[in-house]
């Protein structure tokens, strides 16, 4: 099921069949840009409910410490 998924997201054209169409910047339709956007967005809903792993809690702190005692060091 999944390639399937992929084959509708991924339409491959020849280039030799677009002849001088091809712009010199490529990009993608507003329907194209969508669907990439929802299906990145469902993936990381995911990843973004999950807890923060207890190591790189202890890691932010002691930047965030840091981060506060050089600017008190400017002071």
């Amino acid at each position: 099921m999944t390639s399937e998924k992929g084959n509708k997201l991924a339409r491959v054209i020849p280039e030799a069949a677009l002849g001088d169409k091809l712009d010199p910047e490529p990009r993608l339709d507003e329907i194209s840009q969508s669907r990439i956007g929802e299906q990145l967005r469902a993936m990381y809903d995911d990843l973004m409910q999950q807890p923060i792993p207890d190591k790189f809690a202890e890691l932010l702190s002691k930047l965030d410490q840091g981060a506060r005692s050089s600017e008190e060091e400017k002071s």
